[in-house]
């Protein structure tokens, strides 16, 4: 799969502070790639770099084949994290005059916009102005406007921030069509949930640096395993068990940690062998929230 993005070793120093530091990543051509980390990590100041907003203090970015993503930004689609459209507008014109300024004649912008508002499940608010939708249909249609010109790169800042659950779905959804449909998707967000389920890969970052570039199953395989046992239970005999390092008491029983690639089974098998009194046994897979709390050193 080639790739549609490349960043080498790029720092952005704002005087003596470096909001990123070193950082290289890849994005393939037709992928959706989790951009993950808590609020400044530098996610923003990146995107702004890939956009051509701000320029880096060292490194090289290549985007679409250019070193400028001004030179290509017919071809990029962005959902800011600031979200603003006219509020007078209505939807259709809203969309149809972004798309404009990425080239797309007005008649085909508002062709489009009434198609994709329509498929977003916005029918009925196409002639309502901006100022009349709730924040959910505001924010679908701020992400319509970004998608309307049909480009290869879509870059979303924080999409799920402030949406409700039902409206977090729908964009999950959006972000899928987008994908199959051949654009390449990246997407920035502190919540670990959404790149979990939409994501090919994840680029994780603390304090300015990746600490971790792969797919999601290699980042939750860098997490620590536990067990959750219940029942009339001694501490001491469950720490004995294979593979424990850590217990501590959770709720009718213990909570064990695992060592590293030290298997669940061989401590239930030893636990039933030695006639421990276990009624509840679980071996919850860990989720990227634990890998990123690992991989950043924040479990300390």
């Amino acid at each position: 799969m080639a790739d549609i993005l490349s960043l080498t070793d790029i720092t952005k120093r704002y005087g003596s502070f470096e909001a990123v530091k070193d950082l290289s990543f890849s994005v393939g051509r037709g992928s959706i790639v989790g951009f993950l980390g808590p609020n400044g990590a530098g996610k923003t100041s990146t995107i702004r770099m890939i956009l051509g907003l701000a320029a880096p203090t060292s490194g090289r970015i290549e985007v679409l084949g250019a070193d400028d993503g001004r030179k290509v930004r017919d071809r990029i689609g962005f959902l800011p994290e600031e979200r603003g459209l006219y509020r007078k507008m209505n939807p259709v014109d809203a969309v149809a005059y972004m798309a404009a300024l990425k080239g797309v004649p007005v008649s085909e912008g508002r062709r489009r916009a009434r198609e994709l508002l329509e498929a977003q499940g916005l029918g009925d608010a196409l002639k309502r102005p901006m100022k009349a939708l709730s924040k959910g249909m505001a924010q679908k249609v701020q992400l319509v406007s970004a998608i309307a010109h049909r480009p290869e790169l879509v870059i979303l800042d924080e999409p799920f921030s402030g949406l409700d659950p039902v409206n977090q779905q729908g964009l999950e959804r959006m972000i899928r069509d987008l994908a199959d449909q051949g654009s390449t998707v990246l997407f920035s967000t502190h919540v670990m949930q959404h790149a979990e389920r939409l994501c090919q890969k994840v680029v994780l970052m603390a304090r300015g640096q990746k600490v971790f570039e792969g797919p999601v199953a290699e980042a939750r395989a860098a997490a620590p395993r536990f067990l959750l046992l219940e029942g009339t239970l001694d501490r001491a005999a469950v720490q004995a068990l294979p593979g424990v390092t850590d217990v501590e008491p959770a709720g009718d029983g213990f909570r064990a940690r695992l060592a590293t690639g030290a298997q669940p089974q061989a401590a239930l098998k030893a636990a039933f062998e030695r006639g421990l009194d276990v009624s509840r046994f679980e071996a919850p897979e860990p989720s990227l929230h634990d890998a990123f709390i690992v991989l950043t050193g924040d479990d300390q």
